[in-house]
């Protein structure tokens, strides 16, 4: 019996001096062991860091479901014995550069369906020993050349439904496991085999690319592609299409042209300059003129070819001061070029036949001199539910000098409404018009009668936003306080200060009552301050049987009546509003 007991007190020193043996867990977590050793669990447990208490003798590590934001530095450094950390479906953002220092026995490391936009792959220093690495469904849209470079024994990598758009060759080129298959020389023998998820992606197969879609066409063992079916998302000519049906041609700096450098075009015509880059990646192009950038609406660009880009500029009803140099300028990321065009307008004076005629193309001669074959073009600059802002340009002989004419209504109205617009004036904004309304608006040089291609149909919007319900509501309030205000005072001395035997007869004894004073003696001012506060002198009077004066008999000696003379008329009634 002795030795039983002392057997049992070793054991218990033994538990004390080795407190790890127990088993301890983290709160909200469960425990268990397998063939791999001991397991920390944690379901949905709703945890925000990394716990502090993991016990040191873990060896496999499953955070899911729950709401961890970051990896913090040193965050698993008292479990360095950890092989398998799976943090999968977290929101983590955040991935600090040591986040995983202490952890070389790590094999195992899923971070699937996290919000990771970049990854601290300096980081995979720690975990010379790391084969499986699971990034799919995050948010990586770039991968440095140096990412895969301490990933020397990664036996699967997946980075599977991120942003990647654009991969460099050198990513691969400086991968261990690479650069070993290289050496080797297509003998396998010692190689292990690598695979590689890069689907789902929305890669951009231009230039920019080439290099990598030539390592995936060529690639093979041991390098394995989990699915070799990658496909491009644009260009849209080639959104769709597999690598191994693309052909990539190297990047190149824009090159611009134009087909004619210097124009002379005669005034009020429509004007089309066009410019022709070509680049790879597709650039970005503009036009400007006396270095101001010109506006959108008159600049269009379209692709015609794999690497040609074509930009039209469009002068509506050119006049003298469109005249002068415009720019077409492109850039992408290995440069930028430029292309200049001159424009004239206006004929010579000896050409003033030729004038003539351009002139009478644009528009029919009218009683109104020269102005009246000119052509006004007109759109809608601004939209709002009860207005519009119209712009206009004009082909006068005398821009300065043009009057312009606006006419506007409802669509199917037989008369519209004309509002005369002053020279070098070219917008107008139009208020107050109906919701859910069709109107036409026409602008025509001074008197003229609007043609064709001078007028704009619009119908107004439908929708009343909460600032003009709450101003209509603050309008009302306004009003309905006006008229509170607009009462007669002693309508409120009454309706307030009044007692209850005359408020029970009604405001006509009141009336009477007040019918038969006599206007007060002395210098004091008929106001509303000469009202004794608190009492109904003045607007009930004691005849009426309201007040104790009406039970005693006596009346105050401002109060007493004076009989009528003839002759004399008797004052009129005066209302509380004669007070003011």
């Amino acid at each position: 019996m002795g030795r039983i007991f002392h057997i049992f007190l070793l054991l218990l020193a033994f538990h004390k001096i080795n407190p790890s043996s127990l088993s301890s867990c983290v709160a909200g977590c469960s425990c268990s062991k397998d063939n791999f050793g001991r397991n920390l669990l944690c379901m949905s447990a709703l945890l925000t860091k990394i716990p502090e208490n993991i016990p040191q003798d873990i060896r496999k590590i499953r955070i899911e479901n729950s709401h961890l934001t970051e990896l913090p530095r040193g965050s698993f450094s008292n479990v360095s014995a950890l092989e398998y950390l799976w943090l999968n479906f977290n929101n983590i953002t955040v991935m600090h550069l040591k986040s995983l220092e202490d952890l070389q026995a790590l094999k195992e490391l899923r971070l699937q369906g996290n919000k990771l936009s970049s990854v601290p792959w300096t980081a995979f220093q720690d975990t010379p020993a790391l084969k499986i690495l699971d990034l799919k469904h995050n948010r990586l849209d770039v991968l440095p050349e140096h990412a895969l470079r301490y990933l020397a024994n990664l036996t699967y990598l997946d980075l599977s439904s991120n942003q990647l758009t654009v991969i460099s060759r050198d990513v691969f080129s400086s991968w261990p496991i690479y650069q070993r298959s290289q050496q080797a020389g297509g003998r396998m023998d010692h190689t292990a085999n690598a695979v590689l998820a890069l689907h789902d992606n929305p890669w951009i197969c231009d230039c920019r690319l080439r290099g990598f879609v030539q390592f995936i066409k060529s690639i093979g063992p041991p390098i394995i592609l989990m699915n070799s079916y990658l496909t491009c998302s644009s260009p849209k000519f080639r959104a769709g299409k597999f690598f191994h049906e693309v052909e990539l041609n190297s990047c190149m700096k824009p090159l611009t042209s134009a087909l004619d450098t210097n124009l002379t075009v005669p005034v009020g015509l429509n004007v089309t300059l066009t410019c022709y880059v070509q680049a790879s990646p597709s650039p970005a192009v503009w036009w400007t003129y006396a270095l101001k950038l010109l506006r959108a609406f008159n600049v269009s660009t379209q692709l015609v070819g794999e690497e040609t880009v074509r930009s039209e500029l469009r002068i509506p009803a050119a006049r003298p001061a469109d005249a002068g140099s415009y720019t077409c300028a492109a850039a992408n990321f290995l440069g930028n070029a430029s292309v200049a065009i001159a424009l004239q307008v206006g004929a010579p004076p000896a050409a003033a036949g030729t004038t003539a005629t351009a002139a009478a193309t644009v528009g029919p001669p009218g009683p109104g001199g020269a102005e009246s074959g000119a052509h006004v073009e007109v759109r809608i600059a601004k939209q709002t539910v009860y207005g519009i802002t119209l712009e206009w340009r004009a082909a006068a002989a005398e821009p300065g000098d043009t009057w312009y004419t606006l006419h506007l209504g409802r669509y199917d109205a037989a008369r519209k409404d004309t509002v005369s617009v002053g020279p070098g004036i070219h917008t107008y904004s139009v208020g107050d018009l109906l919701p859910a309304t069709k109107y036409e608006v026409c602008v025509a040089v001074r008197d003229q009668v609007p043609r064709k291609g001078q007028c704009v149909v619009f119908v107004t919007g439908s929708d009343v936003s909460q600032l003009e319900q709450r101003e209509k509501l603050i309008h009302i309030v306004v009003i309905v306080c006006a008229m509170v205000l607009a009462v007669p005072a002693g309508m409120y001395a009454c309706t307030a200060e009044a007692r209850p035997g005359c408020l029970a007869r009604g405001l006509a004894p009141c009336r009477r009552g007040r019918r038969g004073d006599r206007a007060p003696r002395g210098g004091r001012d008929s106001s509303l301050d000469s009202l004794p506060a608190g009492s109904e002198e003045g607007l009930c009077r004691p005849g009426s049987g309201a007040g104790p004066a009406a039970g005693t008999g006596k009346h105050p000696p401002r109060a007493r009546e004076e009989p009528e003379r003839p002759g004399k008329a008797r004052p009129g009634h005066r209302n509380s509003a004669d007070l003011y």
